[in-house]
């Protein structure tokens, strides 16, 4: 089988560029996820061993924590090409056979934000991943008829930020699911100063732990807040990324110690002062702030859970006492708050 790697995007940004220029290639390049990558190792070489293509494999969780460099690094371990495409792209049953027929044997479709497939795609699909077999109809009333053709064994890799709304059959054909958690200090520490040697930066120890501890646990947030911190150390400094380089980018970058940025802090302000520390809904929030319920409750909340600042109650959101510290409120158990 034939291997090929990702192309750049000449009209992507140059943000995207930078990112898929560091994503790691093989599974040994990967940092943290220490169980998946146990697991994924084997699935790679229990596939390589019966000379078959790998398992269909799901990966859930936040956004920011590799799914789709793990989805190529599948590809490149395996040696066959990856295909790659999103739920909201697939519009029609007709654009997903499209893109079947066109796979050759083992090759990896990736398809993003595979909750948002609409239920006509997804039924076409099921066959598809059980059966490696496409049902077309052709022609139309009764002299319509159905031709079922056989798919060259291939991978589906799904990603999601919401496992709960990937319907029960869908997810019952993955035959691996895993979930990716936020990285540890040390793993963030680890992928800033691989990042920051691939891109010839110069930080010293105390630079890397800074930015490690702001990226909230998040590969993709620390990559882009190195990008940043680099080119305040360019026009600022004298280049070289230290502690107090670092600080001092990331507090104008409005990146508080803990990582929060202006839109966490929005959020928990606006339960705080506004609705007495909760419970309030997720759509009343949404509304307070001028922000999508689906940017708060995928970006935003986790995070937030993860710090324990926030709690989801059958009422709502309630803001937690962690939370009052933190922002400098005083905490009272009747909600009450009042400014340091």
């Amino acid at each position: 089988m034939s291997k090929s790697s990702r192309p750049l995007d000449p009209e992507s940004k140059p943000d995207d560029r930078v990112d898929n220029a560091l994503r790691p290639q093989k599974l040994d390049d990967l940092i943290g996820q220490d169980q998946v990558k146990e697991n994924l190792s084997i699935l790679i070489d229990a596939a390589r061993g019966r000379s078959e293509a790998l398992d269909h494999v799901l990966f859930y969780g936040p956004p920011g924590l590799g799914k789709t460099t793990l989805a190529h690094v599948l590809g490149n371990e395996m040696g066959v090409n990856v295909k790659v495409t999103a739920g909201p792209a697939i519009e029609r049953a007709g654009d997903l056979a499209a893109i079947l027929t066109n796979l050759r044997a083992g090759d990896v479709i990736f398809i993003d934000e595979i909750h948002r497939l609409g239920r006509a795609v997804e039924e076409v699909l099921y066959p598809a991943m059980e059966d490696f077999s496409l049902d077309i109809v052709i022609g139309k009333g009764p002299s319509a008829r159905s031709i079922r053709l056989k798919l060259p064994k291939f991978t589906v890799v799904g990603a999601t930020t919401r496992l709960a709304l990937v319907t029960a059959p869908l997810r019952a054909r993955f035959g691996a699911v895993y979930r990716l958690d936020y990285y540890d200090l040390e793993a963030m520490k680890k992928i800033i100063t691989r990042a920051a040697g691939m891109l010839k930066v110069e930080a010293d120890k105390e630079g890397i732990v800074e930015m490690a501890r702001r990226a909230r646990g998040t590969p993709r947030i620390a990559l882009r807040l190195l990008r940043r911190v680099r080119d305040y150390a360019q026009v600022r400094a004298n280049g070289i990324i230290t502690q107090k380089v670092a600080r001092e980018a990331l507090d104008l970058l409005q990146v508080d110690p803990l990582g929060l940025d202006d839109v966490d802090r929005r959020v928990l302000k606006t339960i705080i002062e506004k609705y007495s520390g909760g419970p309030v809904g997720l759509n009343t929030i949404a509304a307070s702030i001028s922000e999508e319920q689906d940017t708060i409750m995928d970006v935003v909340e986790p995070y937030l859970l993860q710090l324990g600042f926030l709690d989801r109650t059958p009422q709502g959101r309630v803001a937690t006492k962690s939370a009052y510290e933190h922002l400098g409120y005083t905490y009272t158990e009747q909600g009450q708050q009042r400014l340091l």
